[in-house]
């Protein structure tokens, strides 16, 4: 209908105010009053609740920047697999889009294609078949993307159960993977309803997987196979072929196919730069999805990870949703819905900054740097390395040797695996100085600024205790050179007689006069199954 008057839209806002019927005078005129020190004012801010009244954005930045500086520095933080630096124009680009929500498809379309493009540059780089018929989504990390390719492989044997008018739920599905799983693979299990089967690790089976043993393990309720590339004990890379090849033999004497999910939360973004050769990806059939973390050795800012499928049939129709929302009809399969979309943006600047040739350069320093670290320690007669990137890779060394010699650049004349350097103790150490505990290794490093955790490894070797460094884009040779300085330094020190020993074995992790609040007490927690790796 037309209007009969005109409007005006100053007097409808004015009309529609909120109207007090008195007003308050406030003698500081509603100003925050600022709480850092004698600069800002001196109220004290309650930490455990909401303060009645805020404080000036310079006097909170300060008050947190200051508390944040207890933290451990990033660049010393050789305990994570996640990376730390990023270039300046990268920076850019994520402040520019830090405020797009990934999900938001048709408000950011250029957002979404640069999404599709890193998941077709990822399908292409581990050889999916074809590109077009890939089908893979960003995630949160590495720990979404084995939720989402666990519950895909699941969804597809109670399928196949159905069909074949079998029970889903008695016994109900198990999957298969070796006791050095990061807990991300636990959690699968333990939130999907999935029997979770651990492989015991060996010194024989290189501290991971044994494919041999994993077939025992494997039966028709069995929904497929997590296999590493990439231990975040050891940095070994599990045999995906050798687990393939057994997978085929079963199936072709019980008709019962069991599909590969590799968790390449570290390897994924390793193994096709340093290693192309290395069988491990969607060339092998039974491959079925692919996780990868691109926070961590794909070079960007924690907060971004991938999972690809070779096809669409490996990607249950009723796992993906159709959402008639904000103007458009969009498609989701992750576990969140809302996402930051910077995360992706910075993964694609490296694809485009980088390209193949820059990832192969980072990949072969950082395994060089790893190959120094392990040389140096194994040399000190101290410590035995269990991480094997160094050694020559027997099957062509051998054959190079007596050709033209050894060529200690060729990265393909080595183990492959993760740049990480494993290592304890040695034998011969331990029985000449059988008072000093590892652990005081790690907490005297910590004193010098270095974060390099000391842990048990998975069972059946709970008993024995490693120490780990990674070796990422950041730690160069120099400050290898420091870092091998000072656990010499260290240990030497341990060795003196004089060394207030037993005051050492007194001393545990870094402790703060608030740890006690919100904390869990001991046996609040359900038992560990053996996964003792921290999730990143």
């Amino acid at each position: 209908m037309a209007l009969s008057k005109h409007l005006n839209p100053d007097q409808l806002i004015q009309a529609a105010k909120d109207h007090k019927s008195h007003v308050v005078h406030s003698s500081t005129q509603h100003h925050a009053v600022s709480a850092y020190g004698g600069r800002y004012g001196t109220d004290p801010i309650p930490k455990y609740r909401l303060p009645s009244q805020g404080v000036d954005a310079e006097a909170a930045y300060q008050l947190i920047h200051d508390e944040l500086s207890l933290d451990g520095s990033p660049s010393l933080n050789l305990a994570s697999f996640v990376h730390t630096w990023m270039p300046k124009q990268a920076d850019q680009l994520m402040m520019e889009n830090i405020s797009k929500n990934l999900i938001d498809q048709d408000e950011y379309p250029m957002t979404q294609v640069l999404h599709t493009r890193c998941v077709s540059i990822l399908a292409d780089l581990w050889h999916a078949p074809s590109t077009h018929q890939a089908i893979g989504t960003a995630t949160t990390g590495s720990s979404e993307a084995i939720q989402l390719g666990g519950l895909a492989m699941k969804r597809i044997w109670q399928e196949k159960r159905k069909a074949a008018g079998k029970s889903i739920h008695e016994p109900g599905p198990n999957i298969v993977m070796g006791a050095n799983a990061q807990v991300a693979l636990e959690k699968f299990a333990r939130y999907f309803d999935v029997e979770m089967r651990l492989v015991p690790i060996s010194e024989e089976s290189k501290y991971r997987l044994d494919p041999k043993k994993a077939m025992q393990y494997v039966d028709e309720n069995t929904i497929g196979v997590y296999v590493i590339l990439g231990s975040t004990y050891t940095g070994h890379y599990e045999p995906v072929k050798e687990m393939s090849d057994l997978l085929d033999e079963y199936e072709a004497r019980t008709g019962h196919s069991v599909p590969i999910h590799v968790d390449g939360a570290s390897g994924g973004f390793i193994a096709p730069f340093a290693t192309p050769k290395l069988e491990w990806d969607f060339r092998i059939p039974r491959v079925v999805s692919i996780n990868t973390s691109g926070h961590k050795f794909g070079l960007s800012y924690v907060g971004v990870g991938w999972v690809v499928w070779r096809s669409k049939q490996f990607l249950p129709k009723d796992l993906i949703f159709e959402l008639h929302y904000l103007g458009s009809v969009e498609y989701s399969f992750s576990l969140n819905f809302s996402r930051p979309a910077h995360p992706i943006i910075a993964q694609y600047f490296n694809f485009v900054h980088l390209g193949f040739q820059g990832y192969r350069n980072v990949a072969l320093q950082d395994l060089k740097n790893a190959r120094l670290l392990s040389r140096a320690l194994e040399k000190s007669g101290i410590f035995t390395v269990l991480s094997d990137i160094h050694r020559p890779n027997e099957s062509i060394a051998t054959a190079a040797k007596s050709a033209i010699g050894f060529d200690e650049e060729n990265i393909e004349n080595y183990v492959p695996g993760l740049p990480v350097v494993s290592f304890r103790f040695s034998d011969e150490f331990k029985q000449k100085n059988p008072d000093i505990q590892q652990k005081w290794v790690q907490v005297l490093l910590r004193a010098k600024g270095w974060i390099v955790p000391n842990y048990e490894l998975a069972p059946d070797l709970q008993n024995v205790e490693i120490l780990r460094v990674v070796v990422r884009e950041n730690l160069t040779a120099v400050m290898i050179d420091r870092l091998v300085a000072d656990i010499m330094e260290i240990v030497e020190g341990l060795v003196k007689e004089d060394n207030p020993v037993h005051a050492l074995a007194a001393l545990q992790s870094r402790k703060t006069v608030e740890g006690h609040h919100g904390r869990l007490e001991p046996g609040s927690g359900s038992k560990p199954s053996g996964t003792y790796a921290k999730q990143c």
